[in-house]
């Protein structure tokens, strides 16, 4: 049961990846990029990573995808028109898309697929062993990584930050 609902939410992926890809209209790519990220949640759940699940879910989709969604809303992007591409630009999607496939089609001839992959540990996405993992033996790593996320911030601030005009 388990692999038939891996597999038809793989495909749902795929269909609303595509549908991304092929959309008309901005908002409309953006609402399917949402859709494509809920069903890597579902992977998620289904690959036992709660943790990942929860942090796409929150993430990608309440954060960056409504933010995305704002910003395609104020720039207004609804242009009927659009300027014609040349014919080197169209050879050269259809060469980059050929190598693609080609690279697709190599890629699952040389894969194997005989059995279904077991885990020996079935705890392997949990949070609790997430956790002792960061403050074990990933601990300096990870504080180094929150010192950089910090002054990331510290810099957009200051960055965003206008000067004051003196009076």
């Amino acid at each position: 049961m388990s692999t038939q609902v891996f597999y038809f939410v793989a495909t749902l992926s795929i269909i609303f990846s595509l549908m991304v890809i092929f959309a008309k209209n901005p908002i409309h790519s953006v609402l399917y990029l949402i859709l494509t990220f809920f069903t890597f949640t579902v992977h998620y759940v289904l690959l036992n990573a709660q943790f990942l699940a929860v942090v796409n879910f929150i993430v990608y989709m309440g954060a960056i995808m409504v933010l995305f969604l704002f910003v395609l809303m104020l720039l207004n992007l609804n242009k009927d028109t659009e300027p014609a591409k040349s014919p080197l630009i169209k050879i050269i999607g259809v060469i980059a898309g050929g190598c693609l496939v080609v690279t697709l089609i190599g890629s699952l001839k040389s894969a194997s697929i005989t059995s279904p992959l077991i885990l020996k540990n079935q705890e392997l996405g949990l949070v609790e062993n997430l956790g002792k993992e960061l403050f074990g033996p990933f601990l300096l790593p990870f504080e180094l990584s929150s010192l950089l996320l910090l002054a990331a911030m510290v810099g957009a601030v200051l960055l965003s930050k206008r000067d004051e005009v003196e009076a």
